[in-house]
């Protein structure tokens, strides 16, 4: 009994130790560069193939606008998929999302409430303060490797 105890354990030990590697390694290639002028910020993005197709147009370089003094947009190249996205979501400060009806960019500076066909893409980690200016900024965004 304690041996195939032992054997059931050490199975689950390196399932787990697996799967925490393999979430390493994705987190690795999840990660975003934001550069705002002279400011550096960088992301965390989720994954999903709405987030794999917007990585696959990086690098980019945008300038966003601002929107109802919530939010900076900008159209991207090419509209991205929603395939498993979910019919909305409720943004909160630093999210960065896909608009799939007008297909942009936008990421949030202020809280907003839910918002039909809004896919969020990942989260700021830090400094989303550089765009909570007036007018419109210059982005270039870059995934990590």
């Amino acid at each position: 009994m304690n041996k195939t105890l032992a054997v059931i354990l050490a199975g689950i030990l390196v399932s787990v130790f697996s799967i925490v590697t393999i979430s390493e390694a994705q987190g690795d290639s999840m990660k975003i560069r934001l550069k705002v002028g002279d400011t550096v910020l960088t992301a965390t993005l989720i994954d999903s193939a709405t987030t794999r197709d917007f990585i696959s147009q990086l690098p980019l370089t945008l300038t966003l606008k601002d929107y109802a003094g919530t939010e900076k947009i900008s159209d991207l190249p090419k509209r991205l998929s929603t395939e498993s996205a979910p019919s909305g979501s409720d943004p909160s400060v630093g999210d960065i999302t896909y608009y799939a009806p007008w297909g942009n960019l936008a990421i949030f500076y202020r809280d907003f409430g839910y918002s039909s066909g809004l896919v969020i893409l990942g989260k700021i980690d830090s400094g989303i303060k550089a765009l909570n200016v007036p007018g419109s900024v210059k982005v270039t965004i870059e995934l990590i490797k």
